[in-house]
């Protein structure tokens, strides 16, 4: 299996507002960097959109190890929080109502055929990768503005 390192980031000018986001893949010496946006979004929306647009872009099943500066991603997947809330009919332990269900779904069906190793780091700290995905991410947030 190819190994592939996935580096995202989402954005939001306001939450909800102007959203952006970046994602950077890493396969050898190759980079893949992607971007886009939405004028009315969240920045959780933003970051779930980073990770499956990444991801959508692998034509073969890959080991990944994706990086992320959110909790709410590396959390959700890792730990298997979403797919509790996909089993539970999208409501969370507490019977409120998971957001994002649309995304959620779509990711987890994306990862299904991966093997995937998840690793978050905080934001603003430096990290390389971060720092570009998140400049891509505040550049496209800035284009609905």
């Amino acid at each position: 299996m190819k190994h592939v390192d996935i580096y995202t980031d989402g954005s939001c000018r306001r939450n909800p507002g102007p959203g952006g986001w970046g994602a950077i893949l890493v396969y050898g010496k190759h980079e893949l960097c992607l971007s886009g946006g939405e004028a009315q979004t969240t920045n959780n929306r933003m970051e779930l959109t980073s990770v499956i647009e990444a991801i959508r872009r692998l034509k073969e099943p890959c080991e990944i190890t994706l990086t992320s500066d959110s909790k709410y991603v590396i959390d959700g997947l890792s730990q298997g929080w979403a797919a509790s809330w996909r089993a539970r009919g999208w409501k969370k332990s507490d019977g409120s109502k998971a957001l994002n269900p649309d995304l959620w779904e779509e990711l987890l069906n994306l990862c299904e055929r991966h093997t995937i190793r998840y690793v978050w780091v905080k934001g603003h700290a430096g990290h390389p990768y971060n720092e570009r995905c998140d400049s891509m991410a505040q550049e496209e947030s800035g284009k609905y503005e």
